[in-house]
């Protein structure tokens, strides 16, 4: 069985430090868009429009790190599907342009509140504006933490299951969570219940997904793996098909 060369374990280790960025800079965003996120009449007041901001300022960090995480793999994980490993970068995208719209939406609150709260506006209509604003940073947290992290989970967790590139166990923990927060994210689009509830619930194995993958690829790299064998595959290697 091939073991990894140090090229490979760099590129291992950098993944996962990718994938721990995108934890930190998504927290970050969360905590401090609170005022904007909970305050119906954010709008109207003097705001924390430096703290919306660094939030924005995170979640463009996060877009990055998003897409670095599937970039750094690819040339690996193509070498098992270029199907599947195409398609890991293509969601990794897509969450990231989900994620830039919904901080614009945030963005845009502030800018009218600095430019119209005080020059007499009607204060109904902000309110109302500042509210659809925020409505559609929530349905972009469902498209990307729900949607495009489902199919995340499944691809990467298939790809690390048939490569064992890390754990099988660990990867299970993708292709079972994938999927499950995929379903719950649609039940929450059709109201059976809020993101804040039984949805975090069914995403905890995607989550246990993410965080075993991310400390095992920081803490040892890859595993021994057939597709690690440069020998065999070279830079112009032909994908494994699933």
């Amino acid at each position: 069985m091939p073991t990894p060369s140090p090229e490979q374990q760099q590129r291992a280790r950098i993944f996962g430090v990718l994938f721990a960025l995108t934890f930190v800079t998504s927290i970050a965003a969360l905590l401090l868009y609170d005022p904007v996120l909970n305050d119906a009449n954010y709008i109207l007041g003097n705001g924390a429009d430096t703290r919306v901001q660094l939030g924005a300022l995170c979640e463009i960090f996060l877009a990055i790190t998003n897409i670095g995480t599937a970039v750094v793999l690819w040339p690996i994980a193509k070498r098992q599907s270029e199907t599947l490993a195409l398609g890991y970068v293509a969601s990794r995208v897509v969450e990231s342009i989900v994620i830039v719209v919904g901080l614009i939406s945030l963005l845009s609150v502030v800018t009218l509140r600095e430019d119209l709260a005080g020059a007499g506006a009607d204060a109904g209509s902000l309110t109302v504006a500042g509210k659809s604003l925020v409505a559609v940073h929530d349905w972009t947290f469902l498209l990307g933490p729900g949607f495009c992290v489902g199919l995340n989970g499944l691809l990467l967790g298939y790809l690390f299951y048939r490569s064992g590139l890390v754990p099988r166990w660990m990867a299970m923990f993708g292709l079972i969570g994938g999927p499950l927060i995929f379903a719950s994210a649609i039940a929450v689009l059709f109201g059976a219940y809020e993101q804040d509830g039984a949805h975090f619930i069914f995403s905890i194995p995607e989550i246990v997904f993410e965080v075993s993958i991310t400390i095992y690829t920081i803490w040892k790299g890859f595993r021994p793996s057939p597709i690690l064998d440069d020998s065999r595959y070279g830079s112009a290697a032909v994908a494994h098909q699933p």
